[in-house]
């Protein structure tokens, strides 16, 4: 089983086990409020301690399923596994989430011991004979037995997980699996070190002051206090990190620090110390020879088989559906840069590094919009109203922040709330780290510490979920300033945040965002269009010195711009996407030359000479960082032809309508993964989707 539903929980190893003088948090009951993990407590010697004990308990409660002698049940089978490994589950959950937002060298170093560990021990149970038998039993069995929808497609998910695990395979050809497996994992383990270290190791010094004209204040303001950290008082520090850099090949007027900047991201892990390029190719190596293993011609076939796409054939047309109308936006945008250009005699061609910068001085042209004044009216706090307060309007909710007495944490910057619904009961934990640092790695995303479920007894339990951004910093005199971008993002994360805690899903495999990939990406990217609607802005835009409510001129310069930049948007997103898919159809890898590759995906493609992927090979963690988006990259814009429809709804009858945001959460955010995620989609849209509705959500139809 992929292990949403192999790592769930049991009964807790006795503390009498253990030395009387300090348990080990992992190894007993959490003492906290709503049992938030103790990481004031937690020591890195615990981690190893705790896997250890935890696979040595899920080993023991994988023998008492497939040693019982009674025939299998959904009870004796399907919910004991679903309910074993807590220890196990516990640890890995805190471990996963130190390792990427808050890490140190020594976390670093353990990794490098327990993923493989874990991985190891995944392969045992998804390569268990007795328990695939037994699955197998029930799925011979599940249209006579009188299952509930969400029992038959746990039965379902079950066998073809341990199916695509091996379970199939004759006993050399599992070993064969099972280091393929351990393979990948340390090669994504490498390439992520890479990643960071390539990340953390770039830095322009810049010394005159001129290189700066047409930055944000508060952007300098950082750049200087990042300096000041490093012993370079009197000059400024730009990193690759994302509040750093998109504001310099946004603003800066400096055409060399735009292409420093730009060259820096681009070649990001290409060669050198940290190049992942030989890293690459041996991933698509493995994964080649994983899928034949398995009976599937490429990788690419044996991911989409699990997803709503189903192949890849299906998620390449929906992207060539996008790919078309979006290059030529791109090519009429590219044409009024050039114009600006020219009208100043800049006898230059618009360069990849120009295309942010120009295209900020086209949105200023037509729409008289100012981000750096927008910015303003964006600080960190405010906006975390915002997406408090729709999440009240629309499901009834409030968030009450817990002290840090109440509420451990990993990190002070953090904030931690308690989540009550309407009737004033516990719904969740909700946690936030959104400050940019280097021990966390670049991006935003949502996870959680505890899942979500209803227990033997009939009592629910709450998850305690959690988003992580990279938002700049405050400055001594300035809070956290957020662009459009960033208010979008926080909205986008915050959505992955209510369906995890809004999840009513009976078992703790189907809770939450434990949904086909292609369909995680709807109740965040839904949650997104509400960031930039008046009503909503009303509440939270307010300048961060004065206390003005944003004026509507500006929310409406904000909405005529909306689609401004939708053409680069579109085919850097779509390009990337592609670029996956043309990795998943790789029938042999051996030695690729990953530049040579990328410029003949472009080429085949005829994508614009002035755009770039969104993610070149070798900083595209998505898909090299981890199995999770591989193939998959897709989704986003797959997602995005149902939230854009799905929107559509919300429009026609009133942004906040009782009974339609009532449909979206009984339909999406309570079910998880309970049900067929088209099923549950037409149930509360009233028909399927279509791409039409993302090409006007887009500006491009």
């Amino acid at each position: 089983m992929v292990l949403a539903a192999v790592l769930a929980a049991g009964s807790l190893i006795p503390a009498t086990m253990h030395a009387a003088k300090r348990v080990n948090p992992f190894l007993t009951d959490y003492k906290t409020k709503y049992e938030i993990p103790p990481f004031d407590k937690i020591q890195n010697s615990d981690y190893l301690e705790a896997i250890n004990a935890g696979i040595e308990q899920h080993n023991k409660e994988i023998a008492a399923i497939v040693d019982n002698p009674a025939e299998p049940t959904f009870e004796n089978t399907m919910l004991a596994l679903d309910n074993s490994g807590e220890v196990l589950e516990k640890t890995m959950y805190v471990f996963s989430t130190l390792e990427e937002a808050h890490s140190t060298p020594e976390l670093v170093e353990l990794a490098e011991k327990i993923y493989p560990l874990y991985s190891a021990h995944s392969n045992e149970i998804s390569m268990n004979d007795k328990l695939f038998a037994r699955v197998k039993k029930l799925y011979d069995n599940r249209d006579k037995a009188g299952y509930t929808t969400a029992q038959k497609r746990i039965i379902e998910e079950a066998y073809k997980s341990f199916a695509r695990n091996g379970a199939l395979l004759s006993p050399e050809k599992k070993e064969e699996l099972k280091a393929l497996n351990l393979r990948l994992s340390e090669l994504y383990l490498k390439f992520n070190k890479n990643l960071l270290n390539a990340t953390n190791a770039f830095s322009i010094v810049v010394d005159d002051k001129a290189e700066l004209s047409g930055l944000p204040e508060s952007v300098v303001a950082v750049a200087a206090e990042e300096a000041k950290a490093r012993g370079l008082d009197g000059k400024w520090v730009f990193t690759l990190h994302a509040p750093c850099r998109l504001p310099v090949l946004q603003y800066a007027d400096s055409r060399d620090l735009r292409r420093k900047m730009y060259e820096g991201y681009t070649s990001l892990a290409f060669s050198g110390e940290y190049n992942n390029q030989p890293v690459i190719n041996d991933i698509l190596r493995t994964r080649i020879a994983k899928a034949n293993l398995l009976g599937y011609r490429t990788y690419g076939d044996y991911m989409t088989e699990r997803v709503m796409a189903k192949t890849v054939k299906a998620a390449e047309d929906l992207l060539l559906q996008i790919w078309k109308p979006a290059v030529a936006r791109a090519n009429e945008e590219i044409a009024e840069m050039q114009a600006i250009v020219d009208r100043n005699n800049g006898n230059f061609r618009i360069a990849p590094y120009d295309y942010y910068y120009y295209l900020e001085k086209v949105r200023q042209e037509k729409y008289a919009l100012d981000e750096d004044l927008v910015r303003q009216y964006f600080p960190v706090e405010n906006v975390r109203k915002g997406i408090f307060y729709m999440a009240n309007k629309l499901y009834g909710v409030t968030f009450t922040e817990l002290s840090e007495k109440e509420a451990p944490r990993w990190h002070k910057d953090m904030k931690v709330y308690d989540v009550k619904d309407a009737d004033g009961k516990h719904v969740a934990v909700f946690m936030t780290d959104y400050y940019t640092r280097s021990e966390k790695r670049q991006g935003a995303w949502m996870s959680e510490l505890k899942a979500s479920f209803i227990d033997d007894n009939g009592k629910a339990e709450r998850p305690i979920i959690y988003n992580v951004c990279n938002f700049s910093k405050p400055t001594a005199d300035t809070p956290s300033l957020l662009s459009i971008d960033d208010v979008e993002t926080m909205f986008h994360e915050f959505g992955h945040a209510l369906h995890g805690m809004l999840s009513r899903a009976k078992y703790k495999s189907q809770s939450g965002t434990n949904v086909d990939r292609d369909f995680v990406e709807l109740p965040s990217q839904i949650h997104e269009h509400w960031a930039f609607e008046p009503e909503v802005m009303r509440v939270y835009a307010r300048h961060y010195k004065t206390g003005e409510v944003i004026p509507e001129e500006l929310v409406k310069k904000i909405q005529e711009a909306a689609n401004h930049g939708q053409g680069f948007a579109t085919t850097e997103l779509v390009g990337a996407a592609l670029l996956d898919l043309q990795y998943a159809k790789l029938t042999d890898a051996e030695n690729l030359d990953i530049p040579s590759f990328e410029k003949g995906v472009a080429r085949t493609l005829n994508m614009p000479e002035e755009i770039q992927y969104r993610y070149r090979s070798t900083y595209f963690k998505h898909i090299f960082g981890s199995d999770g988006y591989a193939s998959g990259y897709y989704t986003y814009l797959w997602a995005e032809v149902l939230d854009s429809d799905g929107f559509e709804l919300f429009k026609e009858r009133g942004i906040f309508d009782p009974e339609t945001a009532k449909s979206f959460k009984a339909n999406i955010l309570e079910m998880g993964g309970s049900e067929d995620p088209m099923e549950l989609y037409i149930r509360f849209r009233g028909h399927a989707p279509a791409v039409d509705a993302l090409l006007r959500n887009r500006g491009l139809k």
